[in-house]
């Protein structure tokens, strides 16, 4: 199950409307080994595409390290779908690479109504996850 802040909700909605049409993604970083979601990362798509993101290499290099620097790690990585429902395409599930994180979908399909999902993708198996919104 994931446990997150509204705040931390809010900003993954905001990213992935402001960069529609093309697909957002980005980290929320968290001491090690806690599995609490605190700190926002927004990152760029560096194939600025509406079908497939990928981090910059460099960018990621940079904020991997700095969550090495501040004992954290990745505990929800991000990214939305422009045009799908929010679910792991195959790209996505072979791109996940981070065990113990939360893969969150956040599909900006219809303007109106922002479908929001967690995942857990372990050896190519995706298991949805209830999600748990805090004030």
């Amino acid at each position: 199950m994931l446990t997150i802040a509204r705040d931390l909700v809010d900003k993954m909605v905001a990213h992935a409307r402001a960069d529609h049409p093309d697909e957002a993604c980005g980290v929320i970083a968290g001491p090690v080994g806690s599995d609490r979601p605190e700190r926002f990362i927004a990152m760029e798509n560096a194939e600025r595409s509406p079908t497939f993101y990928r981090f910059d290499s460099m960018e990621q290099l940079r904020v991997w390290r700095e969550m090495d620097d501040r004992d954290e790690e990745p505990v929800v990585i991000y990214h939305s779908h422009t045009a799908t429902e929010a679910y792991p395409s195959r790209t996505d599930i072979g791109y996940a690479a981070e065990p113990n994180a939360h893969y969150v979908l956040v599909s900006t399909k219809e303007a109106d109504d922002v479908e929001f999902r967690s995942y857990r993708i372990l050896d190519g198996v995706v298991t949805e996850e209830e999600v748990t919104v805090i004030q």
